[in-house]
């Protein structure tokens, strides 16, 4: 437990790989100097030091798209992640904890409050509502479905 990377640190380490690349890491940890073993250096690397990390605020359309892609694919965090340029695996798995599962929670409660009106409702005034509700779902359907569409297949292979 060697505590928290210093700016030293970092540009050791960056330097390093910037030279001799990103392989054995365990390598890179002794041959750079660093008092650190193989994991915590490879781990920096990967979620902090990168060039290409996108830092920052996730958007709108960023969050939307996690969101989709967690019901399709469940917690497969590395496979969300590379349909998210920039993001790392587990900068959104520690969003989807902090942030989004919450709401998702706050969500599927007001959905079980709604479906609790079929109680209040009379049977066939509730049919008519539901008709009503289902056309309605059947036009959004069709846009979400055209904006959007992801081939399953396409994320295992």
């Amino acid at each position: 437990n060697k505590g928290s990377w210093t700016a030293e640190e970092d540009r050791r380490l960056a330097k390093y790989i910037e030279i001799h690349g990103a392989k054995r890491w365990k390598t890179i940890a002794i041959k750079s100097g660093l008092n650190r073993c193989g994991k915590s250096c490879r781990l920096r690397w990967l979620n902090y030091l990168r060039p290409n990390i996108k830092r920052g605020n996730i958007s709108d359309e960023e969050e939307d798209l996690i969101i989709r892609l967690h019901k399709l694919l469940g917690n497969r965090w590395s496979l969300i992640a590379g349909r998210l340029p920039g993001r790392t695996d587990n900068e959104i798995k520690n969003y989807w904890n902090s942030h989004l599962s919450k709401k998702m929670i706050n969500h599927d409660v007001r959905t079980e409050q709604t479906s609790s009106l079929e109680q209040i409702v009379p049977y066939k005034a509730w049919e008519t509502v539901q008709m009503e509700e289902e056309e309605v779902v059947k036009g959004s359907d069709e846009i979400e479905n055209s904006e959007f569409s992801i081939d399953v297949d396409e994320f295992f292979d």
